[in-house]
């Protein structure tokens, strides 16, 4: 979770675009970031794939006021709507961004080529139908902020009685990576988006990295494999806590906008 998911920072900087707050294609090049090109499929109107600033252009005039993230995985279809073809596809990317005020969603195929030690990332946007209905179990940012705060206990906690907590390079350089992201968290969510979702963001990015930590840094003190396994048991909750918090940071606009 370290790591932004492309279709939450789309979601952002497109919802930024929609509020006028950023050009097309300043939003274009937010989203594309270090990879080398996103293209959107299947757009309506559009033989082929075409670039993200006219795609976001498009998909304005069809309707689309706003963007939501969904972050599914198996068992947990967080904030998906359907219909099931949609569904599946997002469930096998683990992510997806859903349009608010007209039925389209995109779902990123992630294509990487070249050689060792320069190989560039291309992404395509498959635009398919979805079904206009509230997303599955996202929380409001009041809920998110409340669930993220026991979660950071539960994950301390967790962490001390495992004895993977923080020590080692491993959790230093996870520790680095943090604080280095959490520099930049405010640009992540994009112009127009309310300080408490930043701040839900920002939490849920310190709770995935307990997580990330538990999980990376070697067995700490779970040296048997029931041992192990009730790690994974007792940190799945708490990950699944901060993925709902993740995105109700990014879903905070299309809610603003629908009160």
């Amino acid at each position: 979770m370290l790591v932004e998911p492309r279709s939450g920072v789309l979601a952002a900087w497109g919802n930024a675009l929609l509020a006028g707050l950023v050009s097309p294609d300043e939003a274009a090049l937010a989203v594309v970031g270090e990879d080398a090109v996103h293209r959107v499929e299947g757009l309506p109107g559009e033989a082929g794939p075409v670039g993200l600033t006219l795609a976001l252009g498009r998909l304005r005039s069809l309707g689309v006021s706003g963007f939501r993230v969904a972050l599914p995985v198996p068992g947990h279809p967080l904030g998906l709507s359907g219909p099931p073809g949609f569904n599946a596809r997002a469930l096998e990317a683990e992510e997806a961004v859903v349009g608010h005020g007209a039925p389209y969603g995109l779902v990123p195929e992630v294509r990487e080529a070249g050689p060792a030690g320069d190989v560039h990332v291309d992404v395509v946007w498959h635009c398919l139908a979805v079904r206009e209905a509230p997303p599955a179990d996202v929380p409001s940012l009041g809920e998110a902020e409340r669930e993220l705060a026991e979660a950071l206990r539960d994950a301390t906690a967790v962490l001390t009685r495992l004895d993977v907590a923080g020590s080692g390079p491993v959790a230093e350089a996870a520790v680095d990576a943090y604080r280095a992201r959490a520099e930049r968290g405010r640009e992540v969510l994009a112009p127009g988006y309310p300080p408490r979702a930043v701040r839900v963001l920002e939490l849920a990015q310190r709770v995935g990295l307990l997580v990330s930590v538990a999980y990376e840094n070697g067995h700490g003190g779970a040296v048997s494999a029931s041992e192990m396994a009730a790690r994974v048991e007792a940190l799945r909750p708490v990950e699944r806590v901060a993925r709902r918090a993740q995105v109700a940071a990014y879903n905070a606009y299309v809610e603003e906008l629908a009160r």
